[in-house]
């Protein structure tokens, strides 16, 4: 059976998710899928045995009880054949990304133009301690003359 048959039954996927929080045991499976589901114990089985003989879990007997695992391997040939589609999807993620941020910033400029006394975008030309304000800038915007006054007080 191919893997897409295999994964293309809904109760086999949530098998699936389940097995991937962990080893359980077919009772269990089987416990969860009939409530979430509705269908028989033989039902149930019949899926177990189908993502085991394709490969998808493994079981190991313990005692009276069969214990169920994801076998990653098969996995990871879906997720390698996915692989010549993603980027489909990969591009417009990233540039999803990148127009959240943007709008994260333009909500934190117009937070930081709402505070009084505050320059708008102080926050994003924080200088590194000990570093000096390029030639010709002013530490106020008030008149350059009030610099030159006090070059010249005696100290």
């Amino acid at each position: 059976m191919h893997a897409f048959d295999v994964l293309g039954e809904p109760v086999r996927r949530r098998i699936l998710e389940l097995l991937a929080e962990g080893e359980r045991s077919a009772g269990s499976v089987c416990e969860v899928i009939r409530a979430e589901f509705g269908i028989s114990q033989p039902a149930v089985s019949q899926h177990l045995r189908v993502l085991r003989d394709s490969g998808f879990a493994t079981v190991r007997p313990q005692g009276a009880r069969r214990l169920y695992a994801v076998n990653p391997e098969p996995l990871r040939e879906v997720d390698d054949w996915l692989g010549h589609f993603r980027r489909f999807w990969t591009p417009p993620l990233h540039a999803l990304a990148t127009e959240l941020a943007r709008g994260r910033r333009e909500r934190r400029l117009a937070a930081e133009a709402d505070r009084p006394g505050e320059p708008v975008g102080a926050t994003d030309a924080i200088q590194p301690a000990g570093a000096t304000q390029p030639a010709g800038a002013t530490a106020s915007a008030a008149a350059p003359e009030n610099e030159e006054a006090e070059k010249r007080r005696p100290g």
